[in-house]
């Protein structure tokens, strides 16, 4: 009877413990249902547009993608535009996920890198995820680089909106003023973008070189018959090394004759010259009187010590008389 009575006491036992764990069983799976039914509500739409377009991005990606705080449908977005346009999208070496979250989470603008890819694709311009993104970073627009790249841009030269001055002054040898517009083609160098130099110093360089042909220049009709001896000129310079850009042509757009600065400048010389005359003469004629009132002052001095010395001979002759030499003489004088 004992034994019958621990037996059930064993098998009751058995009994709830498997309870427990059915019950623990049921709780977990009920769970997981409300979790996958959460994700499905919030990502299955996203996700099953990205499977239809063979974009490979997982339901999990787009879960992690919440919990990095990436904006999911930017990346889903990307990567569907990317497969369309007959990018490579591998994990492995193409423009993956990842690389897509990381250039996200690295402050970048993911769209404007694929839009480049893409236009740098029709283009047949070797442009790849790593630099776009590099030039995405760097704060350079990527999609203009690569529009540059395809139709070439003009730049002004000098660019009135920064200097202020709507033409180049420079001066031929002969003295006579020329003020030139030049007009500078480029076209933006994918190799050279992250680190170049920007159109300012493509500006500053072509006006430098301009103003030194036209200065080297013997007579400035020279140039206004040969506008094109400049910028074969500027051109053989290189003006374009370790810039963004890539000089294309070089145009002289206007020349006007200025002012004929030598000639100024020589009166301008002979102006000063005549005045260092003037003023030379005038310090020598202010010697010359100074030395007259000086002759003067010295003739007045010699009046002075001839009348002094005048003075002195009634003393003299008074003091003879007092002393009685003066009639010792005279008598001497009578005796003989």
């Amino acid at each position: 009877m004992y034994d019958a009575l621990m037996l059930f006491a064993q098998a009751d036992a058995v009994g709830g413990s498997m309870w427990y764990v059915y019950a623990l069983a049921t709780f977990m799976l009920i769970v997981f249902g409300i979790v996958i039914l959460i994700v499905l509500l919030n990502y299955g739409q996203l996700w099953f547009q990205a499977y239809m377009s063979s974009a490979d991005v997982s339901l999990w990606s787009l879960v992690g993608m919440s919990l990095r705080q990436v904006n999911s449908r930017l990346i889903v977005k990307a990567k569907i535009m990317a497969k369309q346009s007959g990018l490579d999208i591998d994990r492995r070496s193409g423009i993956s996920t990842k690389r897509l979250e990381a250039h996200y989470l690295a402050g970048g603008n993911v769209m404007h890198v694929i839009h480049a890819i893409i236009a740098a694709q029709r283009a047949g311009i070797d442009l790849d995820f790593d630099r776009a993104a590099a030039i995405d970073l760097a704060g350079r627009d990527v999609v203009d680089a690569v529009k540059t790249s395809v139709l070439p841009k003009v730049i002004e030269c000098p660019d009135p909106r920064r200097s202020g001055k709507s033409t180049l002054s420079a001066i031929a040898k002969n003295g006579v003023e020329l003020r030139v517009r030049a007009k500078v083609t480029v076209r933006t160098s994918l190799e050279q973008l992250i680190g170049g130099a920007t159109e300012e110093t493509v500006i500053a360089r072509v006006g430098e070189s301009i103003i030194s042909a036209i200065g080297s220049s013997e007579h400035h009709t020279h140039v206004l018959e040969n506008p094109d001896v400049i910028t074969r000129a500027v051109l053989a310079r290189g003006l374009d090394a370790h810039t963004a850009y890539e000089i294309v042509s070089i145009d002289i757009a206007d020349i006007d004759v200025g002012e004929n600065v030598g000639a100024r400048l020589q009166n301008d010389q002979a102006e000063a010259d005549t005045r260092v005359a003037r003023a030379k003469a005038e310090q020598r004629r202010a010697e010359a009187i100074a030395s007259e009132q000086e002759n003067k002052a010295k003739v007045a001095m010699n009046r002075a010590k001839l009348v002094f010395a005048e003075a002195e001979v009634p003393k003299a002759m008074a003091e003879a008389f007092r002393s009685g030499k003066m009639h010792t003489q005279a008598e001497n004088g009578q005796a003989g």
